[in-house]
């Protein structure tokens, strides 16, 4: 029997473009799934703090200003998706160490610090993204980074 069912990284990937599909940010929808022994335990997409008005109400700040993708993250009012499922997860005392994330996006340099303190061990990404810094510090941590084809999820 042929069994047609997607792999646990596309089944997990499809996941994160679900959660992507909720994000509130203007240039770029990412979703992000942290995974620990084939369940699910936090999820998390980009997007303004809780209670304050999202970036289509009042704007973005980068777009306006014609920073390009990678840079000056510190203007930008959202919350990346990785650091949402990292903080969801801290919130509702899940533990997440040892576990693995799938994201739309390779993580930039920030949320990439904050993955390897957090214990997590394997980045499943679709989209690369312009951060020399993150790969560098990804490589110095052994934090393993794992594309995975756009069509494969």
């Amino acid at each position: 029997m042929h069994d047609s069912r997607p792999s646990w990284d596309s089944y997990f990937m499809q996941m994160a473009k679900v959660v992507a599909s909720r994000s509130t940010c203007l240039r770029r929808q990412v979703g992000a799934v942290i995974v620990k022994d084939k369940q699910i335990l936090s999820t998390g997409y980009n997007g303004s703090p809780s209670g304050l008005k999202h970036c289509a109400e009042v704007g973005c700040l980068r777009q306006k200003l014609g920073i390009p993708s990678g840079e000056r993250h510190e203007i930008c009012r959202a919350v990346h998706a990785e650091q949402n499922a990292m903080v969801q997860a801290a919130k509702h005392g899940v533990a997440i160490n040892g576990s693995d994330i799938y994201t739309i996006v390779q993580p930039c340099v920030l949320c990439t610090k904050l993955i390897i303190n957090a214990g997590i061990k394997r980045v499943f990404y679709m989209q690369p993204y312009p951060d020399e810094l993150a790969l560098q510090i990804a490589g110095e941590a052994g934090l393993e980074l794992i594309q995975v084809a756009e069509g494969e999820a």
